[in-house]
């Protein structure tokens, strides 16, 4: 068994061309050649159809009544045979490839120029019938050439296409990686203009981290922990209201049955939502809640709120509690003061500059992770662009190593 050489991408073409050029370069010749000699044969076709042509049209003008339909039809003829001929695409570089396909092409204007002639030329007889001779000749010779040039695509150069291939595998493989290269280039750049964005969020960050941890917002902080601990106990202390303050709700919304005034109704909707602010916000006495109660033990006696006994008796003992052993004094007064607390601290030209700084580093952060999502989007397809032009890549380099073994029995590794 041969053992593996390795080539780098540069090399392997310079070493190929050593070990084929012995083989191939005979083979590229013979193909031009027979690709100029079709050339030839096809403009001496496209020459003569252009001579019936020429010479029908004459015959056209002459008024002739014995030649007039046939030289029409040989006109007619020879636009076709002009029309299909120029059709044709002769490659300027020769390969297995576009010969063949050069091939199939001038076979295929052959065969239907073969059963026009057929069909027309016994039509057009006894006239031109020199010209119709001199088209045959010329065409029967293109089909020579045609049989020429297809035989030795069938037999000569098929043997040596997947070599063919291989040079053009190597040129797209160079191609690969100049491409490659840019590619990569403009990953760098676009890295270079990500990571001072990342930067500069990272340091607006740390700076709101800091506003945010220090004077007026951390006090803010603390006394909103404050609140929060004190509606807790406040819904605590009124857990056993909770079932008469909905019903009550109701019987006001719905059935207007329940007496309330609008701002006790307001009032009763913010025990039930936030009892922080609704005792917060009453009056020394919490006057607006005592109300609420008083006419919650009327509509109970009434029957018009409904209660099972335990949960009637324990709403009773609360309510009593409120309105004559003042029960939820304690938590008025902590209430009043830390919202005299988080007034102070929200009105204070501390806290005003605080929040306009704030604001102008959310503005900014919102401005930069914008600008910073559209560099990523861009960074993202540079990185897909990358990975299949790697992948392509490698891809190529397989098929070069395969077709080199195949075609040689050499095993090669290009690195």
């Amino acid at each position: 068994m041969s053992e593996t050489i390795k080539f780098s991408s540069t090399d392997i073409k310079s070493w190929l061309e050593n070990e084929t050029s012995s083989v191939l370069t005979p083979v590229q010749e013979q193909a031009k050649k027979l690709r100029d000699d079709m050339r030839d044969a096809i403009q001496t076709v496209t020459d003569v159809s252009k001579m019936l042509l020429e010479n029908s049209t004459r015959e056209i003008e002459k008024r002739n009544k014995r030649v007039y339909n046939r030289a029409r039809a040989m006109n007619k003829l020879a636009r076709l045979f002009t029309e299909r001929i120029r059709k044709v695409t002769v490659p300027e570089q020769v390969s297995y490839d576009s010969l063949n396909k050069f091939a199939q092409e001038t076979q295929k204007v052959f065969m239907v120029t073969d059963i026009d002639i057929k069909n027309w030329f016994p039509r057009i007889s006894p006239f031109f019938i020199m010209d119709r001779r001199k088209f045959l000749t010329v065409h029967e010779k293109a089909k020579a050439s045609l049989e020429a040039l297809s035989d030795f695509l069938t037999k000569e150069y098929v043997k040596t296409k997947t070599l063919e291939e291989t040079f053009q595998l190597i040129n797209e493989l160079h191609d690969l990686e100049n491409h490659l290269s840019e590619v990569e280039a403009e990953k760098t750049t676009i890295k270079n203009e990500r990571l001072p964005i990342e930067d500069e969020l990272a340091e607006l960050e740390q700076k709101t981290a800091k506003l945010k941890g220090e004077g007026p917002v951390d006090q803010l902080f603390l006394v909103e922990t404050e609140i929060e601990k004190i509606n807790k106990e406040l819904k605590h202390a009124l857990r056993h209201l909770q079932k008469p303050f909905k019903k009550m709700q109701a019987l006001a919304l719905y059935r207007g049955g329940a007496g309330l005034a609008p701002d006790e109704r307001d009032k009763l909707d913010q025990y039930l939502q936030k009892p922080f602010k609704a005792l917060a916000t009453e009056k020394a006495g919490y006057p607006l809640l005592k109300q609420i109660l008083q006419k919650m033990l009327r509509l109970m006696d009434e029957g018009k709120l409904k209660l099972k006994s335990d949960k009637k008796r324990k709403a009773e003992e609360d309510i009593n509690g409120i309105l004559e052993r003042d029960s939820l004094g304690k938590l008025y007064r902590r209430c009043a003061e830390v919202a005299t607390r988080e007034r102070q601290i929200l009105n204070s030209e501390k806290m005003e500059e605080t929040k306009h700084s704030l604001s102008t580093f959310q503005e900014q952060t919102q401005q930069l992770k914008a600008k910073l999502a559209r560099v990523e989007a861009h960074e993202a397809v540079k990185e897909r662009a990358y990975n299949e032009v790697v992948s392509r890549i490698s891809s190529h380099k397989r098929a070069i190593e395969n077709n080199v073994y195949s075609s040689l029995d050499q095993k090669v590794q290009i690195t």
